[in-house]
């Protein structure tokens, strides 16, 4: 019932995928998370159905972020190098590759108070990224994932690829991506034999053996795995609302989620649902 693709970008400008405060310090998450991905095919598509009108209705945004949650499924993207003829993971967890201080940085900045002539008070901002080049060697950093299509779906979701932007900071040119290559994938094998597939369900099920790591958020209910959990919140806008209708001002919680990188205790099967999050198999998966 899917087709299973390996989506390689290579990224363009510094990344920013937002996992809260420290101070004046705005974190970003090392990988690009489902519901990023989302956001952002959902805004290209829906733009592109507009086409020179306006786009300012949220519940046209609606609307297509359901078909994509209907028609696609998708793990996370994480940063890769080049190796040979192909690409190599990074992953954030392991231990020895120095991930943080290869692939991350930072920006600082401030509001500028015009009266004064000098930085607003309390303004100071630094917003980490996922650096375009590695920091040691200079090396040109990529975005490796999976997406899966249901078959019979009419989203143009691999040429709206083409034309995306990931995470915050867009306006300053910040998570632009080049589309390098989509390849159907023929085995049942994701990461290079991290975790297996099935495709032949309703939804797309992924298999973890014990010992090996959660490659996305899994929703952590008597869930039998080793790691830090957190709760997974975001910030919408719903022009249909009543209250809280303007950007932003709609908080979506999820729910409470195994981090990528938590170890899983004994083999699990799950299922790949809505932003790309796992989840325990019920009757209905």
């Amino acid at each position: 019932m899917w087709r299973a693709y390996r989506v390689i970008f290579r990224l363009r400008s510094p990344l920013h995928i937002g996992w809260g405060k420290v101070g004046n310090l705005q974190r970003t998450r090392p990988y690009v998370t489902g519901r990023a991905l989302w956001g952002a095919l959902t805004m290209r598509l829906t733009r592109d159905k507009a086409g020179a009108g306006p786009a300012t209705d949220s519940r046209d945004y609606q609307r297509f972020g359901e078909q994509i949650n209907e028609n696609l499924a998708f793990t996370y993207f994480y940063p890769a190098t080049q190796a040979n003829d192909d690409y190599e993971v990074v992953w954030p967890w392991e231990e020895g590759n120095l991930f943080r201080y290869r692939f991350l940085s930072s920006y600082q900045g401030t509001t500028l108070s015009a009266f004064h002539e000098s930085a607003a008070i309390g303004m100071l901002r630094e917003v980490e990224f996922i650096s375009p080049n590695t920091l040691d060697t200079g090396e040109p950093v990529f975005l490796i994932g999976y997406i899966f299509e249901r078959d019979g779906s009419e989203l143009t979701w691999q040429e709206a690829l083409t034309r995306v932007q990931f995470g915050g900071e867009r306006g300053y040119g910040w998570g632009d991506v080049g589309l390098i290559r989509i390849d159907e994938v023929k085995d049942d094998v994701l990461f290079g034999g991290k975790v297996k597939f099935d495709v032949s369900a309703d939804r797309v099920r992924i298999y973890v053996p014990a010992a090996e790591p959660l490659l996305d958020h899994t929703f952590a209910r008597n869930l039998p795995a080793q790691g830090e959990v957190e709760p997974l919140v975001g910030r919408e806008w719903r022009s249909y609302n009543n209250l809280h209708r303007y950007t932003g001002q709609h908080v979506e919680f999820v729910g409470v989620c195994f981090t990528p990188g938590s170890v899983v205790e004994q083999d699990l099967n799950l299922v790949i649902g809505e932003f790309g999050i796992w989840q325990e198999i019920n009757d209905n998966s």
